[in-house]
């Protein structure tokens, strides 16, 4: 689907790495160009027409990512570095503040590393407890599970909505559902829910959710943070510095911005996050029901091929996303991926960036396959025939 628009896929190439980012399409590319080219002032600075221009190019991306999750107003919207950036900001800007000796995080073990250190660490600071919630046979969070986890003590959940190695699909709006009748709030990471399916943040009634642009065809470097209005306007700015304030005259002068602003410290990826735009245009062209099917459609097709090997180990056999994690018997992950790098296939190996969900796999490395709507039944193929002959591995992955 849509291939001809990634420069990228004319290589003699097989990208199955989407998961850790997603390959950029030319009208993306050619908007950072396009800005670095023509008309490259910083924004909210300037009194001028380029610096102007800038600015409207820079809001047109906040307000195409209001609408593309459904926010109430394009002031919920924080630009940030990233997935990881954006949840370190609701951390230590809200949570820190918030929490108290004995408050309860609730997490799971699958969560990757984003959403699970910089709990641990405010959890040290604080005095909070950091506990986690059962999983089912499947390694997938239940809703009887989460009601067993909460105490009068949780004050937050913090959870993946689809996670990066078992890649289960979380029923967040249930969970918000239930967490807000016990005033519990509910943090999303949606670094790989939100570049493939649906979000809509007013009809989950989720709290924060954070996403990275690089995972859904835009550029590194660019993130999103979503914050209710009135919890956004609690966040207490991490960075200080240039464009979020009004005035500072003293250490106890300091007049800040309203949000978005006062959590935009110092000049951003400014060619990023305009370039974001078109990204959001590309999905939006497509449809995201239309991108969810079909990479559910191609993983079935990929899993029913895979089961019929015998020396393939599926660890997500369940999952119904675009991630397929697995292991060859006998063979170190990082061995088969470098044999299959010799045939141009490109896919992860190791412990993903999650390395508390060895303790519910009981392995430490695995491979992973994640998908997105420009892969193909033939790259399937391809992939699945280097991996039928267990002793052609052996031979050649040195």
């Amino acid at each position: 689907m849509n291939r001809e628009d990634f420069p990228l896929l004319k290589q003699d190439l097989i990208y199955l790495d989407n998961g850790a980012t997603s390959l950029k399409p030319q009208s993306v590319i050619a908007k950072t160009v396009d800005y670095y080219e023509n008309y490259s002032a910083n924004t909210h600075r300037g009194d001028y027409d380029l610096s102007y221009k800038v600015d409207l190019e820079y809001e047109n991306t906040r307000d195409l990512v209001k609408e593309f999750i459904n926010a109430r107003r394009k002031e919920e919207i924080v630009f940030t570095a990233g997935t990881t950036d954006s949840i370190n900001l609701i951390v230590n800007g809200f949570f820190n503040n918030l929490l108290e000796a004995g408050d309860e995080i609730l997490i799971t073990k699958t969560e990757h590393a984003s959403n699970v250190m910089p709990w641990f660490r405010v959890a040290v600071n604080t005095g909070a407890v950091v506990k986690y919630i059962s999983l089912d046979e499947n390694n997938f969070v239940t809703m009887d599970n989460v009601k067993a986890a909460i105490t009068p003590r949780t004050k937050v959940i913090a959870l993946a909505e689809v996670t990066n190695v078992i890649g289960d699909h979380r029923p967040i709006k249930e969970i918000c559902k239930y967490a807000h009748e016990h005033d519990i709030f509910v943090v999303v990471d949606g670094a790989q829910s939100v570049p493939h399916i649906k979000t809509d943040v007013q009809d989950t009634d989720i709290d924060f959710l954070a996403f990275s642009a690089h995972k859904m065809l835009g550029p590194t470097g660019v993130g999103v943070l979503y914050a209710k209005y009135e919890l956004m306007e609690s966040i207490e700015p991490v960075n200080l510095g240039g464009g979020m304030n009004e005035s500072f005259n003293s250490p106890s002068e300091m007049v800040l911005k309203e949000c978005p602003i006062r959590l935009e410290a110092g000049t951003p990826n400014i060619a990023g996050i305009i370039a974001f735009s078109e990204a959001i245009k590309y999905l939006n062209k497509i449809g995201m029901d239309n991108i969810a099917k079909y990479e559910k459609d191609l993983r079935e097709y990929l899993i029913n091929k895979l089961v019929n090997i015998p020396h393939i180990d599926i660890l997500n056999l369940d999952s119904d996303t675009g991630i397929v994690s697995f292991n060859v018997d006998g063979i170190f992950p990082e061995d088969v991926a470098y044999y299959l790098n010799k045939y141009g296939i490109c896919l992860r190996a190791g412990n993903h960036c999650a390395k508390l969900t060895k303790d519910v796999l009981g392995v430490t490395n695995s491979l992973r396959v994640s998908l997105y709507f420009y892969n193909t039944e033939s790259e399937i193929d391809n992939l699945v025939d280097l991996l039928k002959d267990k002793d052609k591995i052996m031979k050649e992955m040195f």
